[in-house]
């Protein structure tokens, strides 16, 4: 079992920066691909970015390509999302998850095992 721990939401201008951070702790010995899911009010719940557990493969949505950074610290056991020119529309709860190696070629929330409680993520126009 993997627990993950979001830190880092809150509230910002439309413009401005938020870097979030996920903790996991457990059976950490075992590396995982790790991801960043999105949900906003009355939607499904959508891909943001993942990184594999080496940290070789990196995707994003292409809504945020280009703004948003993955990246992660195994000694820490530790994902870091960084987000640059933040936008209204990227208002959401933000998800940690984290799955077997190979899920960085998934989209899909179901593809992933564990995941975070979320952290509120809001953009003010």
């Amino acid at each position: 079992q993997v627990q993950l721990v979001e830190f880092g939401g809150g509230l910002v201008q439309a413009g401005g920066s938020l870097r979030l951070s996920c903790a996991a702790s457990g059976r950490t010995d075992t590396l995982y691909d790790m991801a960043w899911f999105r949900q906003a009010p009355g939607k499904e719940r959508e891909f943001v970015a993942v990184i594999s557990w080496s940290g070789r493969y990196i995707y994003y949505a292409d809504s945020v390509k280009g703004r948003f950074t993955i990246s992660r610290d195994n000694a820490k056991n530790t994902e870091y999302l960084q987000m640059n020119s933040l936008k209204p529309e990227d208002t959401a709860v933000y998800y940690c998850a984290a799955g077997v190696p190979g899920s960085y070629n998934s989209r899909r929330a179901k593809d992933f095992d564990y995941w975070g409680q979320g952290t509120q993520v809001t953009v003010s126009s």
